[in-house]
């Protein structure tokens, strides 16, 4: 079995990481950094191979989830909006993610039941609450810093 994201999620956690990355270095003498160390939305799409159209999307994302503050004008761009070991995975991927649709019924494949659970709800739920924990314990700081 293999957990997957949505490409949002996915896209989310990509431009996540350059900004911890850049962060983490220091580069903000490069060309494709603004003041403050601010990244553009540009150089976050292409550092993290995020197509031009969907970066702008993500981003927004992360912005309303208060995980990123950006800047507009020629001069703009993003940064998080606080430290990389106080951001975990998960709440960047709640940021992205559709959050929305009630859980699906494993053996049904309809929305689950509150009145009565199917046979394996129990144990996909419990695997769920471990997959959530497990990116709520990985900050985007250990992993920038398991790159370096």
């Amino acid at each position: 079995m293999r957990v997957t994201l949505t490409l949002r999620g996915d896209y989310a956690v990509r431009a996540m990481l350059a900004l911890a990355q850049h962060e983490h270095t220091g580069d903000g003498d490069d060309a494709t950094a603004g003041p403050d160390g601010r990244l553009s939305a540009a150089a976050i799409a292409a550092r993290m191979r995020i197509p031009g159209r969907f970066v702008a999307h993500v981003l927004s994302d992360l912005v309303r989830a208060e995980l990123v503050v950006g800047s507009t004008g020629r001069r703009g761009g993003y940064r998080l909006a606080r430290p990389a070991s106080a951001i975990d995975l998960l709440q960047i991927v709640d940021a992205a993610e559709r959050q929305g649709d009630p859980p699906r019924c494993v053996l049904r494949g309809i929305p689950c039941d509150p009145q009565g659970r199917c046979a394996a709800h129990d144990a996909f739920s419990a695997a769920t609450a471990a997959v959530r924990a497990e990116l709520s314990r990985t900050t985007l700081a250990s992993l920038v810093d398991a790159r370096h």
